[in-house]
């Protein structure tokens, strides 16, 4: 991914949000389908505090935002080849579920050792991995069971509250989002769609 156009967001918005997620902190922020609660996906003590603001069992694993091939490389075991065509060939943002992480909080990953990785083509998200230069938790900004917020403004106050920092980028952003497919590959080179 090239990294030296000019950018729609303001510089400062994502310093403060690198500095926050750096630090082990927790953001608001948006990303290629719904607003997201992120921290960096290596830092257990961060993972467990969205798990706490989501009042979400900590079995139930989380997926994370990166931002090249070679980012998802270095924290997948053996991606197999099929899931460079699916990312490629996506129309939409697919979250490929792989079936074991690496070098990621071990609290993020499921009970049997995989995890659920989307390569984010959207400007801001796949710049904050970029300068974090690590992937990103990404799971949706709300209580666990309760709507998933499709713009920034259906956020709830609780949520909002309890993050270290809210990114300013699309606020106003008025079109709802919707989250993404899901595909899970075995190392076999199996696809099963477990979400459209």
């Amino acid at each position: 991914m090239k990294h030296n156009r000019e950018w729609p967001f303001d510089k400062e918005d994502m310093a403060e949000a690198v500095r926050v997620l750096k630090a082990g902190g927790v953001i608001l922020y948006p990303t290629d389908t719904v607003w997201g609660l992120g921290c960096d996906a290596t830092n257990a003590e961060a993972v467990e505090r969205i798990y706490k603001i989501k009042q979400r069992d900590d079995s139930k694993a989380l997926i994370v935002l990166a931002d090249s091939d070679a980012m998802i490389s270095r924290y997948v075991v053996e991606p197999p080849e099929v899931a460079w065509d699916v990312i490629e060939l996506a129309n939409k943002p697919t979250t490929i579920i792989f079936d074991q992480g690496r070098n990621l909080a071990p609290n993020l990953l499921a009970q049997d050792g995989s995890v659920g990785i989307r390569l984010s083509r959207e400007d801001f998200s796949s710049q904050l991995c970029f300068h974090l230069r690590k992937p990103i938790v990404s799971t949706s900004a709300n209580i666990s069971g309760q709507p998933t917020p499709r713009i920034f403004r259906e956020i709830t106050e609780e949520i909002r509250q309890q993050v270290d920092y809210v990114v300013s980028y699309r606020q106003h952003d008025t079109i709802p989002a919707a989250p993404s497919s899901v595909i899970r590959l075995g190392r076999g080179g199996e696809v099963k769609v477990i979400r459209k």
